[in-house]
């Protein structure tokens, strides 16, 4: 399985590794777009299931990555004949068109040019082409192409032709209990006790456009509550993009960020383009209400167990998280109302969907292996 330490895949890999391993599935894991920071190489440590290779290659959605993807491409055939995998699952399309030897799944997280179209409004500029026809021949040649909602999936099709071995799996993550007795400010070395108005948070890559973090820098001053923002803020290629107006947390370790889940009341995620989004998954198990983009990924996961607003305006996000924190009792009810949700997209469950389409490629291997085997 590819993956990369650079944005929600990460986590998503690790999640399905661990809960896959449950089922006696063990993973070649290849890594790519940056070394594993400390606590990605403690989480893949803790996993029994998991042959770690680790690389710095560049991404195909970075700038100017043709050389280091075709490199890249050598290092994971290399991988498949020495490690000889029942299956090759990518997190990413363009080393689709490898000469594989086993069935390839593909998944489809999230993509350039529908990144585009949400977050810039216009179909994605022609320095993109090459990356267009790269994606489009390594989507047809996968025997399956994957996505966590119907949303992302019509959004493949949309900018790269139909798929016609599509599916939907949505994402999951697993629900760690509460420390019984533990502090965060003796657990984690963070005094949440200076907070005293109530928590309004929001994570992810403060970089990234498409989270649209700088709309929720311009309610903040509008909201009832200190609004924090965890999330990397340095991008890949540019540098720390900075985030005024809120507190910022910078990237913590998921156990910490697991403890602001817990102070938080309200948990904000005001995306333009959001193919799944774990982290108010991860917000609602922890008992936070949800105030969310109104954009369709995001309506299809949570159906009524949100508030939803337009996300570029920074007086809409106010106004709903303010009507929230005024009112306790709605609070409670629409926290509520979000854990419910959560707890239906589970590692587990989400481990089951993709055993059964392992064994599905699987069996059609064999059965073509079988058919060549009897015309020659």
């Amino acid at each position: 399985m590819t993956t990369d330490t650079v944005g929600g895949v990460w986590n998503y890999s690790v999640q399905l590794c661990s809960a896959l391993g449950e089922r006696e599935v063990s993973f070649v894991l290849a890594t790519m777009g940056a070394l594993l920071s400390p606590d990605q190489r403690a989480q893949v440590a803790a996993l029994t299931n998991v042959e770690l290779h680790e690389s710095a290659f560049t991404l195909e959605w970075m700038d100017d990555p043709w050389s280091d993807v075709e490199r890249a491409g050598d290092w994971l055939l290399g991988l498949e004949r020495a490690t000889d995998p029942d299956i090759v699952h990518l997190n990413g399309y363009v080393h689709g068109t490898l000469p594989w030897t086993a069935p390839v799944l593909m998944v489809g997280h999230s993509c350039v040019l529908s990144w585009w179209r949400a977050v810039r409004g216009v179909d994605a500029p022609p320095v993109w082409d090459r990356y267009r026809e790269a994606v489009r021949a390594g989507l047809r040649a996968a025997q399956l192409v994957a996505a966590p909602t119907h949303a992302m999936l019509r959004a493949l099709s949309t900018e790269y032709g139909p798929l016609p071995h599509g599916t939907v799996i949505p994402n999951g993550c697993e629900v760690v209990p509460a420390l019984a007795g533990a502090s965060p400010a003796d657990e984690y070395g963070i005094d949440l006790a200076e907070i005293v108005r109530p928590v309004v948070l929001a994570a992810g890559r403060t970089w990234d456009e498409s989270k649209n973090m700088d709309a929720l820098a311009a309610a903040a001053k509008h909201i009832r509550g200190e609004v924090c923002v965890a999330g990397s803020d340095v991008h890949p290629v540019r540098g720390r993009i900075r985030l005024e107006g809120v507190r910022a947390l910078g990237h913590i370790s998921p156990d910490m960020l697991r403890q602001w889940y817990r102070r938080a009341s309200v948990f904000v995620h005001p995306s333009v383009y959001e193919p799944f989004g774990l982290a108010p998954v991860e917000a609602a198990l922890e008992g936070c209400a949800l105030v969310l983009g109104d954009i369709p990924s995001l309506r299809e996961v949570w159906g009524d167990a949100a508030v939803y607003v337009p996300p570029r305006d920074p007086a809409a996000i106010a106004a709903a998280v303010n009507a929230l924190l005024d009112d306790p009792e709605r609070l409670a009810r629409a926290a509520q109302k979000a854990q419910q949700r959560a707890r239906t997209f589970t590692a587990s469950r989400m481990a089951e969907a993709y055993h059964r389409a392992y064994g599905t490629l699987t069996s059609r291997a064999l059965t073509l292996k079988g058919a060549m085997t009897c015309v020659s």
